[in-house]
């Protein structure tokens, strides 16, 4: 008579002839933990059966401007633990946080100071900072990578004849002493779609789809490690309950009302307007 265990270790041993080490081990983990998973919960045909159906629609809800699978790893929690797991180990480097599911066209180049709020309907905003070494040092020519959803909580791809393309999205290139700014609106909290299997999923387990106010970044400089984060809004909502575990700490910071004619003026958005100033601190590769 099989047993359980002896399928587990038939089906690990399975994998003996493949050639690349590292797939052989994430294979042989991800059977023996999937089939622990089975005996723990003596999981049951038709609940197997709801599971692969649940899979199979998520992959029919993706297309090319919405990675339905990559949402149900953030609800999971499991895209915020691949990125803390790969994250920062230099002391003072930026915490990093999840890609999210909206980062899929190039953003367009645009020059330090240009407006990425290309509609203009939300509360104007300037984000400035320096990209630097964990070491202090400047990084000029580093690229900063941005984007963000609209006033009302969609990415331009969601909204695709209603926003123009590009909007909220920005890719700048840091000065001789290492400073980015652009101008913007002041991003809203928004739920993560949820008219597909992962909103189904979020309903039935009692949860909200929201996620705090925020402006994503990827920042990269020759030599360094990337790294892919978000800037919070301080004292929105949602902080304490991101339907994809993505807050910490850190990355929350004050934007701050700001009324300063010369200081408007300089940055080319009227007065008044919300200032946030957010490093960026890359250690070395």
């Amino acid at each position: 008579m099989t047993t359980v265990d002896a399928v587990t270790d038939e089906a690990v041993e399975s994998l003996r002839n493949t050639v690349d080490p590292r797939l052989r081990e994430l294979l042989a983990a991800l059977i023996r933990h999937l089939h622990a998973f089975a005996r723990e919960t003596r999981l049951t045909p038709p609940e197997w059966e709801n599971a692969v159906a649940f899979l199979t629609e998520t992959g029919r809800t993706c297309t090319d401007t919405r990675q339905e699978f990559i949402l149900l790893s953030d609800v999971l929690g499991l895209s915020t633990v691949v990125e803390t797991v790969n994250g920062h180990r230099a002391p003072g480097a930026t915490e990093s946080t999840v890609l999210g599911p909206f980062h899929l066209t190039e953003s367009p180049v645009r020059e330090l100071g240009a407006d990425i709020d290309l509609v203009g309907t939300g509360e104007p905003c300037v984000i400035n900072g320096v990209v630097r070494s964990t070491d202090g040092t400047p990084l000029p020519g580093a690229v900063v990578d941005v984007w963000q959803a609209d006033p009302h909580g969609f990415y331009d791809v969601q909204q695709p004849g209603v926003q123009p393309s590009g909007n909220g999205r920005g890719l700048f290139t840091a000065d001789a002493e290492g400073r980015f700014r652009f101008r913007t609106c002041v991003p809203c909290a928004y739920p993560v779609p949820a008219d597909g299997p992962v909103g189904s999923l979020l309903k039935a387990t009692g949860r909200h789809p929201y996620r705090p106010a925020h402006i994503h970044f990827i920042a990269s400089a020759a030599g360094h490690t990337p790294v892919t984060t978000h800037v919070f809004v301080a004292g929105g909502e949602y902080l304490d309950s991101d339907a994809v575990f993505a807050v910490k700490k850190s990355l929350v910071k004050d934007f701050t009302p700001t009324d300063d004619p010369v200081l408007a003026a300089e940055f080319g958005v009227p007065n008044p307007f919300r200032h946030a100033r957010f490093d960026l601190v890359l250690e070395r590769a």
